[in-house]
């Protein structure tokens, strides 16, 4: 799952792109508002965290322009202690959640997987397709009970297929969601991704997992849910 990042603090901001991406999330930096405002109108995210109190334009400002455009990903924003008045300016111009500095980053973990979750109309941590099931929390994925052995790259493609599963997803929408935004991007190595994660998960060819369609992309088969 892709992620803006707009904090001004480059020590914070540097902890808090280390711990995200240990947690597979692909993350893009914006250490001021109007870079994070450009990104978060040009590039696809499924999920924001902003600071409220940036040198430029405020994170309530950049938060109301996207809504007024209606980019709609969920944003969590981040306030000083104290200052309860950004926390109620913040929702009320469109965040979903806030945390108050300083804080613990297994909270902001926790927070950051539970909005994606709700986003994609999610309740808990785990996701159950069929004999399918993906735990979130514990980036996990069993298939029949059993526990499989994906790379970060293929629990990241199955996750998201997952999230999303009755959408046909384009290579070039599942590459961004992969990669950052300076990556030189192969699609040619994506198909590999998919073409080992249908073998770890469905060695006998039974389940079909994963479709293709043809110049459209990839789609979750529906019919999972019937095995």
């Amino acid at each position: 799952m892709k992620i803006l990042l707009m904090e001004d603090d480059d020590a914070l901001r540097q902890q808090l792109v280390t711990a995200l991406e240990k947690q597979s999330y692909v993350v893009e930096q914006a250490p001021n508002g109007e870079e994070g405002l450009y990104l978060g109108r040009e590039f696809s995210f499924d999920l924001g965290i902003f600071d409220l109190g940036l040198p430029d334009i405020s994170g309530i400002e950049v938060i109301e322009t996207l809504r007024k455009e209606d980019i709609g990903f969920p944003v969590l924003i981040l306030t000083a202690r104290g200052h309860w008045q950004d926390k109620v300016d913040g929702l009320a111009a469109g965040a979903d959640d806030y945390l108050v500095k300083p804080f613990q980053i297994e909270e902001l973990l926790a927070r950051v997987n539970a909005l994606l979750r709700r986003a994609s109309g999610y309740a808990k941590p785990e996701i159950v397709k069929g004999p399918i099931s993906l735990n979130s929390l514990k980036q996990e994925v069993k298939v029949n009970d059993q526990a499989m052995d994906l790379t970060a790259y293929e629990y990241k493609v199955l996750e998201y297929l997952m999230l999303n599963p009755e959408k046909v997803v384009s290579k070039t929408e599942l590459t961004e969601h992969l990669y950052a935004q300076d990556y030189d991007r192969d699609s040619n190595v994506l198909e590999v991704f998919v073409g080992r994660l249908r073998k770890k998960i469905d060695p006998d060819g039974s389940l079909k997992p994963i479709e293709t369609l043809r110049g459209r992309g990839y789609r979750l088969n529906s019919d999972l849910e019937k095995s």
